[in-house]
């Protein structure tokens, strides 16, 4: 018997989702956003899944090529533009629009000669990662004009860098530095990541850009994606493999940090850092057994947890856990361990079961067990 250890992925809660977000930005295309195998879910079917998007954005030429060998048409848009010249014709070969964000990008685009490529032209407007800066903008928009190799009216954009903790007064500035350069541009206009979608709807312009918020998790540090109004993607469940008893002060776990502060049972689970589940998640981190809350006890090891069990003395092996999901909501296990729920959703391992879910389909329901991606 397989190892319990599991994600499971439900597209119908992806396109809740969408539905969901065209309702936050109705004046608004959706720029969807499926880099980093659409944030461990699977690039391959989460983009099946979402062809209702306008688009897709992904962070290379690479990850755009999962999208088409999924057979998947929709434009798919490279937010790091190309790496090398060669790419640009590969780029255009299969209906991608690029990125540019510097110096040398432009001037790859000013010698290519051939089919003509959709350009989303970069501001940094404070972000300070990639675009260019305000002062370089106008000159790097006037070159994209001359360009044979441009397709049509070039598109601008650029990132907000602090949205997600509601920075009223460094979205404001971004946003009108990225007016004053582009107000009297011709073209559409994108500003608004997940963050900007939720809390600033100033930011929504011709295209959002949602990412997180696709998958269900809210990217606000005061939110969580079931307050507003989304439905997780992910569940990452186990089982408990022991269920033992502590006497009262015995340790637990490797350097014996937790005690028992009375005699008590407790269960191990099947998970662990090698599955991607955090390892600095402290003592107290929630989990779910048998759909009721507990508390992780001990340090996570690299294959199991330990769970407090003194609420549950009917439990047993082989009943479910719940780590984050339908029914915990991700954003308490990233706060509780000090990180961000993107990098927990792409941290799950390939050794973890992945079951997708389809109810959404013509001809009913659909389960596939495979590995994301």
């Amino acid at each position: 018997m397989t190892r319990a250890t599991r994600a499971d992925i439900h597209l119908d809660a992806l396109r809740h989702n969408l539905v969901a977000i065209r309702k936050r930005a109705p004046g608004s295309r959706v720029l969807a956003v499926i880099k980093a195998n659409a944030y461990g879910h699977g690039i391959e079917s989460v983009s099946r899944a979402l062809k209702d998007a306008d688009a897709f954005a992904v962070a290379c030429i690479d990850e755009a090529m999962r999208v088409r060998s999924a057979g998947v048409n929709n434009a798919v848009v490279l937010l790091e533009g190309v790496f090398t010249p060669e790419e640009q014709a590969q780029a255009a070969a299969n209906n991608f629009e690029i990125v540019v964000h510097c110096a040398r990008q432009l001037e790859w685009l000013r010698a290519y000669s051939g089919t003509p490529l959709k350009v989303w032209l970069k501001l940094d407007s404070g972000m300070n990662r990639l675009g260019f800066k305000p002062e370089d903008f106008r000159a790097a928009w006037d070159a994209l004009q001359d360009m044979k190799g441009v397709d049509g009216t070039p598109r601008q954009m650029t990132h907000l860098a602090r949205a997600d903790e509601r920075d009223i007064g460094f979205t404001t500035r971004q946003l009108q530095v990225f007016d004053e350069l582009t107000a009297n541009l011709p073209g559409e206009k994108s500003v608004a990541n997940s963050a900007g979608t939720l809390a600033f709807p100033e930011t929504h312009r011709d295209w959002v850009r949602p990412g997180g918020l696709l998958y269900g998790v809210s990217p606000l540090d005061d939110s969580h994606g079931i307050a507003e109004g989304l439905l997780p993607v992910m569940t990452v469940s186990t089982e408990l493999i022991a269920v033992k008893r502590l006497q009262t002060g015995e340790a637990i776990g490797y350097g014996g940090q937790w005690r028992a502060p009375e005699a008590m049972s407790y269960g191990v689970a099947a998970i662990g850092y090698g599955d991607g589940y955090p390892r600095h998640a402290p003592s107290g981190t929630t989990v779910l057994v048998n759909d009721r809350r507990t508390a992780l006890i001990g340090r996570v090891s690299m294959d199991m947890i330990a769970v407090d069990l003194r609420e549950q003395p009917e439990a047993t092996a082989g009943d479910p856990v719940v780590l984050w999901g339908r029914g915990l909501p991700l954003e308490e296990l990233a706060n509780s361990s000090g990180t961000i729920t993107y990098e927990l959703l792409c941290g799950v391992t390939q050794r973890v079961n992945f079951a997708v879910h389809d109810h959404g389909e013509a001809g009913g329901s659909r389960n596939k067990n495979k590995k994301a991606g």
